[in-house]
C-alpha cells in the first residue's frame, strides 16, 4: 500500500531539497502528492485564513492546504514545510497546521528545513507519518495479551521489559555503548529477572535507533520508529488510550512531542536547536554538581530558578552560566532548578510551537524521573503533567504491546 502524502510547502524547489523529500517518502513506501489549485483558490486566501502573506510561494501553500481541507486532494497524511530562515514561513506553517487539524483527521508533520536538509533528517519523521497511516489499526490496540518482550535501543540508554497478559514482569536498562552488545545484555538481564528464557517469549518488539540490527537479530515482529511506539507505550502506561492527549519526551539526543487521539498519533514534532534543550544538558549539569541525576532532580525541585539566569540555547553557553553561578556562591538547589527550567523553557519554545498543546500531558523517558524538570514543565505550561509508573520504559512497553497483536 502506497501512502499518499500531501506536500504543503514553500521553498523546497529553491533550496534544492525537493529531491530529498521525494526520496525519503519513497523509502518509507510513501508518494508525495502536490495538491492542485486554481488562481481562484489563491484569491480566496484572505477570506479563508484572514491573512495574506507577502510571499507568493506561501500564498500557494495556503491554497494547497485549502484544497486538502475541502477534500479535493485525497491523501493519507500531510507534511508542512517552510524555510528555517523565513519568519513569515514559520507563521504560515503554524496557521496551516492548526487549520488542517481543525478540518481533517489525518496525521500531520510540520518541519522547518535548510538548504542542507538531507534524507537522514527527514527519515524518522516521514517513517512515523507513514506508520501512522499503515498501522492505524495496530496502533489503536488497547490490550496486551500473551508473553512478549519489548526492547528500546536509544541513543543514550537501552531499555527492555517483559510483559505477560498486560502486566510488566521485569524491566531493566543500561547505558548504550555498542548497540548489539548492549541490547543483548539488557535482554539477558530482563529475562533473567523474570526467570524466563528467550524461546518462551511469544513475540519481540524493537524500537529506537538500533531497531534495525536488533530487530533482525531477535526476529522481531515489530521493528518500528520510536515516535509511534513511545506514543503507544505512554498512553498504555497512563491509561489514556481514549480521547486526546499529548506526550512529551525530552531525550538525550533529541526531543519529541506527540499528540494522540484514541491512542493513535495525529501530530508530532522532533528535534531541537541544540543539546542545551535536551537531557544531555541535565546529565552534564548533574555531573558538574557532583550528584547523580536522581539527586539532581530532587535538588532542582527544592530550588528557585529565578535566582540564577540561565537561558542559553547552546549547551556550551548554558554550562558557562552554570559554572559562573556556582562561582558566585549560588545555592546548588537554585542552580539545578535553573538548569531544569532552561531545558523546559527551550523545549516549549522549540517544540511546542509545532504542535497543539493538548491535555492530559504525559511525560516519559528517563528525564521524566527528574522531579525538577517535571515541575518546570508544569510551571511553564500552567498544566498538570502525568508521569506514569515505568515512564522511562515507555518505548519498550509500546514495543511489547504492539508485538502482542501479531505474536502468532
Amino acid at each position: 500500500m502506497s501512502v499518499r502524502i500531501a506536500q504543503i510547502s514553500c521553498g523546497t524547489e529553491y533550496s534544492g531539497i525537493q529531491h530529498e523529500v521525494e526520496r525519503t517518502a519513497k523509502m518509507v513506501g510513501g508518494e508525495i502528492i502536490i495538491p492542485e489549485i486554481s488562481t481562484g483558490d489563491i484569491d480566496q486566501i484572505e477570506d479563508e485564513f484572514g491573512f495574506t502573506p507577502a510571499s507568493s510561494g506561501l500564498r500557494v501553500a495556503l491554497a494547497r492546504a485549502k484544497s486538502v481541507a475541502e477534500g479535493r486532494c485525497v491523501v493519507d497524511g500531510a507534511i508542512i514545510l517552510s524555510c528555517f530562515r523565513c519568519a513569515e514561513g514559520s507563521i504560515v506553517r503554524h496557521i496551516i497546521r492548526r487549520y488542517l487539524q481543525r478540518k481533517v483527521r489525518i496525521p500531520l508533520m510540520a518541519y522547518s528545513f535548510t538548504e542542507r536538509t538531507k534524507v537522514g533528517a527527514l527519515l524518522l519523521r516521514m517513517e512515523a507519518l507513514a506508520n501512522v497511516v499503515k498501522l492505524r489499526t495496530l496502533l489503536a490496540r488497547t490490550k496486551h495479551e500473551g508473553l512478549t518482550l519489548g526492547l528500546d535501543s536509544g541513543s543514550t540508554t537501552t531499555k527492555a521489559v517483559v510483559m505477560k497478559e498486560g502486566e510488566i514482569l521485569s524491566a531493566n536498562w543500561m547505558r548504550t555503548t555498542e548497540v548489539m552488545e548492549t541490547g543483548k545484555k539488557v535482554v539477558e538481564d530482563v529475562l533473567g529477572e523474570a526467570s524466563l528464557k528467550l524461546n518462551q517469549v511469544e513475540a519481540v518488539g524493537v524500537t529506537g535507533y538500533g531497531r534495525r540490527i536488533l530487530g533482525e537479530y531477535y526476529n522481531a515482529k515489530i521493528r518500528q520508529e520510536e515516535i509511534t511506539v513511545c506514543a503507544k507505550g505512554a498512553s498504555y502506561l497512563a491509561d489514556k488510550q481514549e480521547g486526546g492527549a499529548m506526550i512529551i519526551d525530552i531525550g538525550g539526543a533529541d526531543n519529541k512531542a506527540t499528540t494522540i487521539f484514541n491512542g493513535v498519533p495525529d501530530g508530532f514534532t522532533v528535534g531541537g536547536v541544540c543539546a542545551g534543550a535536551s537531557g544531555k544538558f541535565l546529565d552534564l549539569s548533574s555531573s558538574r554538581l557532583g550528584v547523580d541525576i536522581a539527586t539532581f532532580g530532587e535538588l532542582a525541585a527544592k530550588g528557585n530558578p529565578k535566582e540564577v539566569p540561565m537561558n542559553a540555547y547552546c549547551i556550551v553557553f548554558g554550562t558557562q552560566d552554570l559554572v559562573a553561578a556556582l562561582g558566585m556562591g549560588k545555592r546548588r538547589e537554585d542552580v539545578a532548578a535553573a538548569a531544569c527550567y532552561s531545558v523546559a523553557e527551550q523545549f516549549s519554545e522549540q517544540q511546542l510551537q509545532e504542535i497543539d498543546v493538548r491535555e492530559p500531558i504525559i511525560q516519559i523517558g528517563g528525564t521524566s524521573l527528574v522531579k525538577g524538570l517535571v515541575r518546570a514543565v508544569e510551571d511553564i505550561l500552567k498544566m498538570k503533567v502525568i508521569v506514569p509508573k515505568y515512564s522511562q520504559y515507555a518505548g519498550a512497553v509500546g514495543a511489547a504491546v504492539l508485538a502482542s497483536a501479531i505474536r502468532e
